[in-house]
């Protein structure tokens, strides 16, 4: 995992804009904190199509199309990817849900983080555990779903 999000966030800037990619995403435990780094990189204006901020499991229903049932699950990811993808009309999305802490949830411990990304060639998920306090947990998640989306825009 990238340890400097604002050098992976800039080359995902750097990616989306060389092949005319625009990226979303649909958080949950992290709060706004993906958006919140895709957006401060360069010239995010002309690739970045905005994300959907879905902390509540109604909200991941209503606004996301995710089917209801647990929320802390690689299909609930995946379905919010997909959702925020088509909502915002982007090539990529990104999308995390997870248990922050410092208690679970769902029968998953804290720590337990599941980013998914979406494009037109289909949804895929990862799972995480990650260490300490809920602080700890939401950068790591950040650093693991910036990761991710560059990945899937280097293998475009």
């Amino acid at each position: 995992m990238s340890a400097d999000p604002d050098g992976t966030a800039a080359e995902i800037a750097r990616l989306a804009l060389g092949r005319g990619a625009t990226i979303a995403a649909a958080e949950s435990l992290t709060g706004g904190a993906v958006s919140a780094a895709l957006a401060k990189a360069p010239d995010a204006a002309r690739w970045y199509a905005g994300s959907v901020t879905a902390y509540r499991g109604e909200t991941k229903f209503r606004v996301l199309g995710v089917p209801e049932g647990p929320v802390v699950t690689a299909e609930c990811a995946r379905a919010m990817a997909s959702g925020v993808r088509v909502l915002l009309a982007a090539d990529i999305a990104v999308a995390l849900t997870g248990v922050g802490g410092p208690g679970e949830e769902e029968g998953r411990p804290a720590g337990t983080v599941f980013v998914a990304t979406s494009d037109a060639d289909g949804d895929e998920s990862r799972e995480f555990r990650f260490d300490g306090g809920p602080a700890e947990v939401v950068g790591q998640a950040v650093e693991a779903a910036l990761d991710l989306v560059l990945e899937r825009l280097r293998e475009r």
